[in-house]
């Protein structure tokens, strides 16, 4: 057998009911019905039509932003920055504690901050997400596998007290700026503080994480629930939310879900009846659904493992599959790439494409930032196929049309004049826009 038919082999054997649900998933979960109710001080013109553009998804499509000016070009620098709105409207900001303030005291939050690489500094990632009308995210608060050299050794209470410290500073910063932290990350795992190993880890850094930004949604976040235990109630994910939950700790937003597929190829054949199965994709979000908490893919990775047209046509067709499946459930709210342009993943030199990250070929970008398959395939689902524009006749004085959620643009043609409007199309909203006609 090839790779395709081991790699495609559970998507294309899916069930109808599967497809079916996926579809069906899609259209009630990412659409809704607009009303736009039309009014003016005299009589209303006879014919009037409603012109709906989309110009923005309430559903979040992110990726990473850790090669932000990090490229060794200013060429490579400019196609990043100009590439990744064209997809993505959510970027992953990177907080990693130990590069983030490598001398105690003196945190690199200004952009023109001493540079390393895959960690552009907070403020510069704020300013072009601003520019570009992207949704930053910090990743992450409380991150253990990745603490300051400087920490080491010292007492758990006096951790607590540089974390509240680093809370607080982070806080001051970026609250207002930032909508989404994650709190704390991959915590089914050995770790390097005497803190982590606590019984009040979770709930500590929870009760932190509230105290400091009470009004910005709050992710937890972890990567080793992809086994067949991890469908069902009692795997250590979800016994650790439903512990924080039962403990008092109510402001968790999002249960965050790592779809990294960091596997050799020779183990893709096994690994695809659970990575490339949407039925068991849907079956791992029904799991959690329980909880009553929103859910986020928040890093993936699908890999091509060479750069061969074969072998990226498939990273194509396996990310869209996927991306499919999270995109039809009702609680998946945001899936995040990982690494936009395959060469500079952890792990790795620039360029290496047989060490870290690299060597699976997962980027979307080529090393030469030339365009994937699965770059390509993401662009025409989120601007082509997940997008609304159409033109409506207005009956009895209003007009109606079905859309995927997001903000629009709205233009009115009423005799012989054209007035602008706008209507926010959400999941939980009213959708409603009422438009004055001049008389």
């Amino acid at each position: 057998m090839t790779r395709r038919d081991t790699a495609l082999k559970y998507i294309r054997e899916q069930t109808g009911e599967v497809r079916q649900r996926i579809e069906k998933g899609i259209e009630e979960n990412r659409k809704r019905d607009a009303v736009i109710r039309l009014v003016s001080d005299g009589p209303l013109p006879e014919d009037v039509t409603v012109r709906a553009v989309q110009k923005s998804h309430e559903f979040r499509f992110g990726a990473n932003l850790f090669m932000l000016d990090e490229f060794e070009s200013e060429e490579k620098n400019a196609v990043y920055r100009e590439k990744f709105p064209e997809i993505f409207n959510l970027a992953t900001v990177p907080f990693y504690w130990n590069d983030l303030e490598l001398e105690e005291g003196k945190p690199r939050f200004a952009k023109d901050s001493p540079r390393i690489y895959r960690r552009p500094a907070p403020d510069l990632c704020v300013e072009y997400c601003r520019e570009k009308g992207i949704e930053p995210k910090c990743h992450c608060l409380n991150y253990d596998s990745h603490l300051p050299d400087w920490l080491e050794g010292v007492s758990v209470e006096e951790h607590k007290m540089k974390l509240t410290k680093r809370f607080r500073e982070i806080a001051e910063r970026y609250a207002e700026v930032i909508p989404s932290f994650e709190v704390t990350n991959e915590t089914l795992q050995k770790a390097r503080s005497a803190f982590f190993y606590e019984p009040d880890f979770l709930e500590w850094s929870w009760k932190e994480a509230d105290r400091y930004f009470p009004e910005n949604r709050l992710i937890i976040n972890d990567y080793n629930v992809w086994w067949p235990e991890s469908y069902n109630n009692r795997h250590a994910y979800y016994m650790q939310i439903e512990r924080l939950l039962r403990n008092g700790i109510t402001h968790i937003d999002s249960v965050g879900i790592q779809f990294h597929s960091f596997f050799p190829e020779a183990e893709e054949a096994k690994m695809a009846a659970k990575r490339y199965n949407p039925e068991i994709l849907l079956k791992l979000m029904d799991t959690y659904a329980p909880l009553g908490l929103a859910e986020q893919i928040t890093e993936m990775t699908i890999p091509a493992y060479s750069p061969s047209e074969e072998d990226e046509e498939i990273q194509a067709e396996l990310t869209e599959a996927v991306y499919r499946t999270f995109f039809s459930h009702p609680a998946m709210e945001a899936v995040i790439y990982w690494n936009v342009v395959e060469g500079y993943a952890y792990g790795a030199e620039p360029g290496d494409m047989k060490a870290g990250e690299n060597a699976y070929y997962g980027g979307l970008l080529r090393f030469d930032m030339s365009e994937k398959p699965a770059y390509k395939r993401l662009r025409k689902l989120i601007r082509e196929e997940w997008h609304t524009e159409t033109t409506v006749k207005a009956e009895n004085g209003t007009a109606r049309f079905r859309g995927f959620c997001g903000e629009y643009d709205l233009r009115v043609y009423a005799g012989g004049k054209e007035i602008p409007a706008s209507l926010n199309l959400s999941k939980d909203g009213n959708n409603t826009a009422t438009v004055r006609i001049p008389g």
